[in-house]
């Protein structure tokens, strides 16, 4: 009986040391973080329903080293009885991420789809903690569609990271 190695399959798209591209994690933190909470500790509504939560999303990148970009998630939640505000949490989250035999054209798809995509599970956790140690029911931020952002084009007016710009910064939003 033949055996055949189970090797995978090579890269063909081009890089010459033969290396499949890859994205990794060097590090994660929170850069900025922020929790308002002018309603304590009346926490109970006016009317007894529930506030009305606003959330304002933004994905940023900035090129650090050739390969090592820091991409941001920024969040602002803010949450409202009527014209009063209960609680206003903000928060910057980032990551380092090194690009592995990423190809120029596939820079900007990486640094604003994949490696939110990465982050966001950490800055949901820490938006639902931190608003339930405010003395509210947890945040628990429903998943966004970073692909579907990309696409629509909301990240406008971007810079290109992969060039040697200023701040080589990249912007996208969700609302």
């Amino acid at each position: 009986m033949s055996e055949t190695p189970n090797t995978p399959p090579q890269n063909t798209g081009g890089n010459e040391a033969g290396e499949q591209p890859g994205l990794q994690i060097l590090t994660q933190y929170v850069r900025d973080l922020s929790f308002e909470n002018p309603a304590a500790p009346a926490l109970t509504p006016p009317d007894g329903g529930n506030p009305d939560i606003g959330v304002d999303a933004n994905v940023n990148a900035r090129k650090l080293a050739e390969n090592d970009f820091e991409v941001g998630l920024k969040f602002t939640i803010q949450a409202k009885f009527g014209d009063q505000v209960a609680f206003i949490a903000e928060l910057m989250y980032c990551g380092v991420f090194r690009l592995i035999n990423i190809t120029e054209n596939d820079v900007r798809p990486v640094l604003l789809i994949e490696a939110p995509r990465q982050l966001f599970p950490f800055a949901r956790r820490i938006l639902a903690d931190v608003t339930r140690d405010g003395g509210y029911p947890p945040i628990m931020l429903d998943p966004i569609d970073f692909l579907d952002l990309y696409q629509r084009g909301e990240h406008g007016q971007a810079e290109d990271p992969s060039t040697s710009q200023k701040d080589g910064k990249e912007d996208s939003k969700a609302h």
